[in-house]
């Protein structure tokens, strides 16, 4: 699937000063690493390159650091990243200048070292020319295996790519592999799960979606919208009303494009937001005024399931209703579990990504059962929204 992008496949690594631009950006409790699965997705890149006797050197950000910060050093990340790679790690506390030049020297082929924050310098978010140039004084070629921050047009996860010989890591293969399946070369039919809060933050997505994808599951708080443009009294629910007109013209967009739009047919809902909150489900014409929609109701979840029966390959970013607390996650959960047993028997491609849906599968228990999950955010909803990547777009074979 990634022919159209060079990957290690093509690279001789062996002897190579291989720069490798990773995504170290974790979770950190008390100076630990709390979460390592990111650690993890680029671990095989990074014992590849090393095992064909490559010299490794890490690229990263962390945070979102004003210059030098000890508290945004990524030297408890290596040492956290040596502990799971069971190999030696070596910090260095540049990522340009004479410490990172002499460490690169000294280096022999399989070690790995890791500098220090590249936005600990002004020229990594401006990707200034001068910056990129003194990063590639430390490589022979550029490795990306970053697809998390691929949406930025960064002197690491970009710029490097004009200037040395550039393929993409493991990671970033499979990751890349599995958005071809789902978008842009799938098996039909497609459909898109897409929840969470706010039309507002996903008009981009909606759009390029209704002409790619055969149906459309729209949930979350963002179905009150469309469902307010219908007429329906949302009562106290979060809703925004004043894009009742852009829901109806993505509706007609939809419609024209032959793609189904399956929203809510009934709903939970509550008079309070909070874990075990006394809760009802409610047909659409009968939703109590002085009530908040929080969940889609069972007859929805039959919906979305027969939906997922007829589906070749579903894309899901989102969740349907407040996962976050109890019973409001329950149409969330049990859509998740239909697609992740349709997924094991082999019937589904299933692929999803960004923070919530992750956290959201974590929680129903099945996101080791989806084909693919992506733990990018807004690279994740940036492609899915149908948006270069300038992280990617670099390394394509022109």
């Amino acid at each position: 699937m990634t022919k159209s992008f060079r990957t290690l496949d093509d690279a001789d690594v062996k002897g190579k000063r291989v720069l490798l631009r990773v995504d170290l950006n974790v979770p950190m409790d008390n100076g630990r690493v709390s979460d390592t699965t990111r650690l993890e997705r680029v671990a095989k890149t990074i014992v590849q390159i090393s095992d064909h006797g490559g010299r490794v050197i890490l690229l990263s950000h962390f945070g979102r650091p004003k210059g030098f910060d000890p508290k945004e050093s990524l030297k408890p990340v290596a040492i956290m990243l040596a502990y799971l790679l069971r190999r030696h790690v070596e910090f260095v506390g540049d990522c340009i200048g004479e410490k990172a030049q002499a460490a690169v020297a000294t280096m022999q082929d399989g070690d790995i070292i890791c500098l220090e924050n590249t936005r600990f310098h002004k020229g990594e978010e401006k990707n200034d020319p001068a910056f990129v140039a003194e990063l590639a004084k430390l490589g022979d070629i550029w490795v990306n295996d970053a697809f998390s921050t691929a949406h930025r047009a960064h002197a690491s996860t970009e710029g490097l790519g004009h200037v040395l010989p550039a393929y993409a890591g493991r990671s970033m293969q499979a990751e890349l592999d599995a958005l071809t399946k789902a978008l842009e070369a799938p098996t039909h039919p497609v459909i898109a799960v897409i929840g969470g809060a706010k039309v507002s933050t996903k008009l981009d997505l909606l759009e390029n979606l209704v002409t790619k994808v055969d149906a459309l599951v729209i949930g979350g708080g963002m179905a009150n919208t469309f469902l307010h443009a219908q007429g329906v009294d949302v009562g106290k629910s979060l809703c925004e009303k004043e894009l009742a007109p852009t829901a109806l013209r993505i509706l007609e967009k939809a419609e024209a494009a032959k793609c189904a739009v399956i929203l809510p047919v009934d709903v939970i809902v509550a008079r309070e937001f909070k874990a075990n909150a006394a809760s009802h489900a409610y047909g659409l014409d009968a939703v109590p005024a002085d009530t908040m929609i929080l969940d889609i109701g069972p007859k929805s979840v039959d919906r979305v399931r027969a939906a997922f029966d007829d589906a070749a390959t579903v894309v899901w970013n989102g969740p349907l209703g407040a996962f976050e607390s109890k019973p409001f996650d329950r149409g969330t959960v049990q859509a998740a579990r239909h697609a992740a047993g349709r997924t094991r028997e082999g019937n589904l491609i299933s692929v999803a990504g960004g923070g919530d849906t992750v956290a959201a599968l974590n929680h129903a228990g099945v996101a080791e059962d989806f084909t693919y999950v992506s733990t990018a955010g807004g690279a994740f909803l940036e492609w899915m929204e149908g948006k270069p990547l300038p992280g990617v777009e670099v390394l394509r074979v022109r």
